[in-house]
């Protein structure tokens, strides 16, 4: 076992868009990013015990626990930390022998809704060293801690040949292939969206992460851009009304969201959760289709998803004409290279998705045409902003202004990029990786897409009440990825 240095004691005061993560917790959702790998072959308890001791405690923020007041929250050094708290053994049921992974969605349906011990670091980590031929180790972080983007760099430091990032120089390359997620990056909500906030405050870099600080004070922000205005003369003054416009057209627009349309994946939610997943897609096919209808791989998954979502409904035997639903998409606001600083730096970005259309190709065209038009959004920015002002309001308060929006939302949608090799986590192979990051107020359906080892995969995690078998969702993604494939192969194409 690794032998660590008794920590110094140290208090830490918690941001305020981290603070409103923390307080988010509710009976029908907890706050938590929840995730599995299956690695094969197996590892060893003590193996996943050394590991995560030498490598994850190199974040400070894993090794401290909160304490609330009557301000908000603080990060204070756990001075008794015990790395076997942490780190548990999980044993699925006898019956698990017949249907594994069935038994292991079960338990991750269960242990979503089971909150971490708020008397130490809220996170955890549960070996099952025997599963299916390997091992299966279930990931628990509350989402105070970090949002996804940062733990990507987490997964760094834990696979095998895992370098530290607080040391890595921010010009230097992502390790085992991460620098492969940057083409996917650019095919996603994220990345746009990200360049045109940037832009539009006129910053970059390390400006860029101050700013997005700010959002929490807009007298900061407004002194900023007036400041930049004055300085630059006419033209500037022209740039800051522009700005102006922005931000107060796509503040109405976020305030004053419609509802989307009433389905039965939407209403109040109880307090089980089920996940589920696929086996993965080849994203060189994936790849392959959207080059051919001149989109992006991420309109071409978004419309997937609203194509398994519709024939989930009809099979049920709900009309889907002309509905829609929202789903609150995250959008990164920092630099990959500043990520390892864990914390919450993202917007949320509302994405409208239509079932009404039953031509996957139509489907596509429309997807790309909203998802063109969001981009250049300042609504991403603003929601990081209604974070922050969220974290200082009393609890009641902050449940009252957040429920506003979960109410006009049926799902979170999770969209992150992965390496193209499969990685190794203490010799063996990580074969998959899924996660799903938390719904708040009375949002009941969660759906992540992650790509990995040249696959794109698809996860589901639902209130049972709303959607008592998300399975019956999951087995849609594939047949709907092949109607479209087949309909983009039978198109006319000229030479």
């Amino acid at each position: 076992m690794v032998t660590r240095a008794k920590p110094t004691f140290t208090v830490e005061r918690m941001s305020k868009v981290d603070t409103a993560w923390l307080r988010m917790d509710s009976p029908s959702n907890l706050m938590m990013i929840v995730g599995v790998w299956i690695i094969k072959p197996g590892v060893t308890y003590q193996a996943v015990c050394e590991r995560i001791e030498e490598r994850l405690l190199k974040y400070p923020r894993f090794g401290q626990r909160v304490q609330l007041d009557a301000t908000g929250a603080s990060w204070v050094t756990d001075t008794q930390f015990n790395i076997k708290r942490h780190v548990l053994r999980e044993k699925l049921p006898a019956s698990a022998n017949k249907h594994p992974e069935l038994a292991l969605q079960q338990r991750m349906g269960e242990l979503a809704m089971q909150p971490l011990d708020a008397r130490y670091p809220l996170w955890d980590f549960r070996l099952v060293e025997h599963f299916d031929g390997g091992s299966a180790l279930l990931v628990r972080i509350h989402h105070c801690i970090a949002d996804g983007l940062a733990l990507i760099s987490v997964i760094q430091t834990l696979v095998d040949g895992g370098t530290e990032p607080p040391q890595r120089p921010a010009h230097a390359p992502h390790p085992h292939g991460w620098e492969a997620a940057e083409e996917w990056m650019s095919h996603t909500l994220i990345e746009p969206l990200t360049v045109a906030a940037v832009k539009a405050l006129g910053m970059a870099g390390e400006g860029a992460i101050h700013a997005f600080e700010a959002i929490g004070d807009p007298r900061n922000v407004l002194e900023r851009w007036l400041e930049s205005g004055l300085s630059k003369g006419r033209a500037g003054s022209a740039d800051v009304a522009r700005l102006a416009y922005q931000v107060i057209r796509d503040g109405a627009a976020l305030a004053l969201m419609p509802d989307d349309s009433p389905t039965r994946l939407k209403g109040t939610p109880g307090v089980t959760k089920r996940v589920a997943w696929c086996r993965p897609l080849p994203l060189d096919h994936v790849r392959a289709v959207s080059k051919a209808l001149h989109c992006s791989i991420n309109d071409v998954l978004l419309a997937c998803v609203a194509g398994a979502i519709a024939q989930y409904l009809r099979q049920h035997g709900d009309s889907v004409r002309d509905k829609e639903i929202r789903a609150m998409v995250p959008v990164n606001l920092r630099p990959m290279s500043e990520a390892y600083k864990l914390g919450n730096q993202f917007g949320l970005a509302p994405v409208v998705l239509p079932l009404g259309l039953e031509n996957p190709i139509e489907r596509v065209y429309e997807v790309r045409r909203r998802m063109s038009a969001l981009k250049g959004s300042m609504q991403p920015l603003l929601a990081f902003g209604m974070l922050a002002v969220a974290g200082v309001l009393l609890k009641p308060a902050q449940d009252a202004m957040l429920n506003l929006f979960s109410k006009k939302t049926t799902a979170v949608m999770t969209n992150v990029p992965g390496p193209r090799e499969k990685l190794t986590f203490c010799g063996a192979t990580l074969d998959q990786t899924l996660f799903w990051v938390p719904q708040s107020g009375t949002v009941g359906l969660g759906v992540s897409i992650l790509s990995y080892g040249g696959g794109v995969q698809f996860g589901v995690i639902s209130d049972t009440t709303l959607c008592p078998n998300p399975q019956a969702i999951i087995d849609q993604f594939a047949p709907e990825f092949e109607k479209l494939s087949l309909l983009t192969m039978m198109l006319p194409w000229s030479d």
